[in-house]
């Protein structure tokens, strides 16, 4: 009997055994929450002195202070590292709240963090600054940018759609009356497509017009036409496209100085136009020309594109351009319209320039980190605005058919604007499912 007892606590070991190792592997969630929280959160609390003391991340006491520990406590005067506010565990990592001590800044901790890292055994420590002499050390238990799951609670807004996830576990948001032009940059096969479809799943359900401009001869924004407000598929119908909406931002700015209001949402709610949201596929499309006579109409939509990107937040609408290189080369008005643009996102490029071009002049340090994404990991981007601060994100995996069909669910939802119902694309009737044999059984005839 006590052999057997033996056997079967040692197959139950090695069956837990396992689990963990499959949970490691498969539902790292689960497996960090059983092991990996209460093992860092114990090496944290233990160890956390003498870390912070070897990355050089402390200072010495007050004169008060060293009195007190040399006269009363009868101790050697130790440094002093910054003092733990707060620690909360997560499902995908740990959150430190630090109070720094005077002499040091946010900036030699953000220094140290790799060195943090290493310590304590986590997969990323990302620094941020809460308040005046307040930060946070976001640890990561693994590497969440892996197999992204998007938490299934997320508080969204008006114009905020939730599109990634950000390395230390947060939720990357598109918040468009925050960041009102964006500029998204990448290499072919790069996760491009996949970030503008999380921002129209995004968007069809909410109470916004869509304007796709895609000169690609409409293959990537075609299957959402019925949510389309607008669709252009060639340079001609893109310029006359953005012609109407500079007309639409300056008949808003009549209304807006109507009512004596500085900007869309103060206008009141009955009165107020729909935001409307352009989405350009490969802006370089519109740049580009083949022949001399084309070059007035380039011209021409830049201008447009320019002034739109200068003025046409006030009024609600915005600009999401896309492309795989946005440089001085594209020619006359290229780095204008790039200098609006003050969200980036740009995922693997070819070159280091093409990186510089969307991260150099507002985040220099996250040039190096776009350059290091890998090609097998389609998504991965770096998220830059233009307070200086960046991130590295990865958009879900969807499908445009997925897209299609909450573009087709939320139809219902199109604004009625007459300007642009000339470009509104056509709907192609859903197909008929084929009536399959019949399972009824006739019933006899009797004569």
């Amino acid at each position: 009997m006590t052999d057997l007892t033996t056997a079967l606590e040692a197959t139950g070991a090695i069956a837990g055994v396992g689990g963990l190792g499959y949970a490691k592997v498969r539902a790292p969630r689960v497996y960090w929450s059983l092991v990996g929280l209460p093992v860092t959160w114990g090496r944290f609390t233990v160890t956390y002195g003498a870390t912070m003391d070897v990355c050089g991340l402390t200072v010495q006491p007050s004169r008060l202070r060293a009195f007190m520990v040399r006269n009363v406590a009868r101790r050697e005067v130790q440094p002093v590292p910054p003092k733990v506010r707060r620690v909360k565990g997560t499902s995908t990592g740990l959150i430190v709240s630090l109070r720094i001590p005077a002499g040091l800044e946010p900036a030699d901790v953000v220094a140290a963090s790799e060195r943090l890292r290493h310590a304590w055994g986590v997969h990323s420590v990302t620094v941020v600054e809460t308040k005046p002499g307040v930060v946070e050390l976001r640890m990561t238990g693994y590497d969440v940018l892996r197999r992204v799951r998007m938490p299934r609670r997320i508080k969204a807004g008006p114009m905020v759609v939730p599109v990634a996830l950000r390395e230390d576990g947060s939720v990357f948001e598109r918040d468009y009356r925050k960041v009102p032009m964006a500029l998204t940059l990448g290499a072919n096969f790069s996760g491009k497509s996949m970030y503008q479809r999380n921002l129209i799943k995004g968007l069809a359900p909410q109470p916004v017009g869509l304007i796709g401009i895609d000169c690609k001869r409409g293959v990537e924004q075609g299957s959402y036409a019925p949510r389309l407000s607008a669709l252009a598929t060639t340079p001609d119908e893109a310029d006359c496209v953005l012609e109407v909406l500079v007309k639409e931002m300056e008949d808003r700015f009549d209304l807006l100085a109507q009512y004596r209001v500085a900007d869309l949402w103060s206008l009141p709610e009955n009165v107020r136009p729909v935001p409307l949201v352009v989405l350009v596929d490969e802006v370089a499309e519109l740049f580009l020309v083949v022949v001399k006579k084309d070059e007035e109409r380039r011209d021409r939509m830049v201008m447009q594109m320019v002034r739109l990107a200068q003025m046409a937040r006030a009024v609600g609408i915005y600009l999401e351009v896309c492309g795989q290189r946005f440089g001085s080369e594209l020619g006359r008005g290229a780095t204008m319209l790039r200098a609006q643009l003050t969200g980036r996102v740009v995922h693997r490029v070819n070159d280091k320039q093409t990186a510089e071009m969307g991260l150099g002049d507002i985040a220099p340090d996250a040039v190096v980190a776009a350059t290091a994404i890998a090609p097998d990991r389609p998504g991965v981007a770096v998220a830059g605005d233009t307070s200086g601060g960046w991130s590295r994100i990865r958009t879900p995996q969807i499908t445009a058919d997925e897209v299609a069909g909450v573009c087709r669910e939320f139809a219902h939802l199109v604004p009625d604007l007459p300007a642009l119902a000339p470009f509104r694309p056509a709907v192609a009737a859903a197909p008929t499912p084929a009536a399959g044999p019949s399972l009824v059984k006739p019933r006899p005839v009797t004569k």
